[in-house]
């Protein structure tokens, strides 16, 4: 059997992050197709106060190797965020579904009851269960940030739908 912590994180952040990674190829030809400086849709944000697509990219990436690696019991890798072009976030993703296909079933089997710690040895420390660092914490925050790449690309002129955002399931 399947643990339901692994069905639940890393198939469904492999689906979501193979669609991001060909709206950011479709990005990158529209900006070339259109005569667009790519940084105009790389800094685009949706509001003032919020990171730009490049960040909400980054962010993404992060949130979804954290969470499985976390889960997993292995080191969480990291990378240095200097990404700047359609072609580095792509790298990053790419590099990004490695790690998860690094992961696997077994390596999830038991952890819902795993205590997460996040923020360790701060005031900000916060202990959460598997299951609920999964479900109420990793999964919401990844998936904020993938739609708001999405929303941030399609308010600026991407013609991306509903069926680009969800990728193949």
């Amino acid at each position: 059997m399947t643990s339901p912590m692994y069905t639940h994180s890393v198939p469904v952040f492999k689906q979501m992050l193979t669609a991001l990674k060909t709206i950011l190829a479709q990005a990158s030809e529209h900006a070339a197709a259109k005569s667009i400086e790519p940084d105009a849709l790389l800094q685009a944000r949706l509001a003032p106060d919020m990171f730009p697509l490049l960040k909400q990219v980054q962010i993404a990436a992060d949130f979804s190797r954290g969470i499985s690696a976390r889960l997993a019991g292995v080191e969480v890798p990291t990378f240095e965020g200097k990404e700047k072009s359609f072609a580095d976030l792509d790298a990053l993703l790419v590099q990004t579904l490695a790690f998860l296909d690094s992961v696997n079933a077994a390596q999830f089997e038991g952890k819902e009851s795993s205590e997460i710690i996040l923020r360790a040895g701060t005031p900000k420390e916060k202990k959460l269960s598997g299951q609920a660092y999964l479900t109420s914490y990793g999964l919401p925050q990844f998936f904020f940030h993938v739609t708001t790449a999405y929303d941030i690309l399609r308010h600026n002129g991407l013609p991306i739908g509903k069926r680009d955002f969800m990728g193949a399931y």
